[in-house]
């Protein structure tokens, strides 16, 4: 418990936020001119490989391993640690300055897309792929789509902040996000027992928005929440982030804008396909 009464007026401190205090703001808008680079193919991503990032690198590589040769794609790094959110170029791509945001230069006039489920459906609309064109099989993928997008908050800022960043722990903030996240890994695992994929028996943009936290969740690499959420009871969750996990474009999609981990699974800017086995982390300073 504590003894704090919310003031009438709330008011910005700067000294408080923990580690993310350089990042947070109640303002919105660019704090500074960058502009964003422009690569070779129509497609232009701007992400960094966390798990809202994974969601638009696997949709890419999954639509380059489906044979839409229009899905090439250049991914550059943006890293939100150095504030780089906030260049002017990023925040007119996207103007929540959050990663990730994509330009599509295919068109006579460049088209922005942000927010991570904007950008699979975008894609799957664009290539005709990964959303299931039966209408009532649409309606469910779309469904968990959003569902995703409502419930990753209760995950991400909700759990993963008070858990795993707070400055302070506060027992209630704590338990009440774990006790939510729980609910939702029973809503997914109850619905897996019964579905080979998120929207049925089709694979689609619901399994990619969907797996890069849950899966990461489930498999104790999230927060390392693993243990005291007891992941390892959500059965039908952990066979469903095996088979994602198994797919050799969610492989190379994790890979691509990560800045962590073992060196050989981080390409931190990719502009081709020979960019994975050539520009990895563990290669580049390297004699080819």
């Amino acid at each position: 418990m504590t003894d704090y009464v919310p003031p009438k007026v709330w008011t910005y401190n700067p000294e408080f936020g923990g580690r993310f205090a350089a990042m947070n703001r109640p303002t919105a808008g660019a704090r500074h001119d960058a502009e964003l680079p422009v690569g070779k193919h129509p497609l232009q991503l701007y992400s960094l490989g966390t798990p809202n990032g994974v969601k638009v690198t696997v949709m890419l590589e999954e639509l380059l391993a489906a044979g839409h040769a229009g899905a090439e794609y250049d991914a550059w790094l943006i890293n939100i640690g150095a504030l780089a959110q906030f260049g002017s170029g990023f925040v007119a791509a996207n103007p929540n300055s959050k990663i990730p945001a994509m330009v599509d230069h295919s068109g006579p006039t460049p088209q922005r897309v942000f927010e991570s489920g904007a950008i699979l459906l975008y894609l799957a609309e664009k290539f005709g792929a990964f959303l299931p064109t039966d209408p009532a099989k649409r309606t469910e993928a779309l469904s968990w789509l959003f569902w995703s997008i409502g419930a990753v908050p209760f995950l991400g800022g909700g759990f993963g902040h008070f858990y795993a960043y707070a400055p302070i722990k506060i027992e209630y903030a704590i338990d009440r996000y774990a006790m939510e996240v729980k609910r939702q890994l029973d809503v997914l695992d109850q619905h897996l027992a019964k579905n080979e994929y998120i929207a049925g028996d089709e694979y689609s943009i619901a399994d990619m928005a969907i797996w890069p936290w849950y899966g990461a969740l489930v498999k104790g690499l999230l927060y390392e929440g693993g243990e005291f959420l007891s992941v390892q009871d959500y059965q039908h969750v952990q066979r469903w982030t095996d088979q994602i996990a198994e797919r050799p474009a969610v492989k190379r999609g994790r890979m691509v804008n990560r800045v962590y981990g073992d060196p050989a699974s981080q390409l931190h800017e990719r502009h081709d396909a020979s960019d994975f086995e050539t520009r990895t982390q563990d290669k580049i300073g390297k004699p080819a």
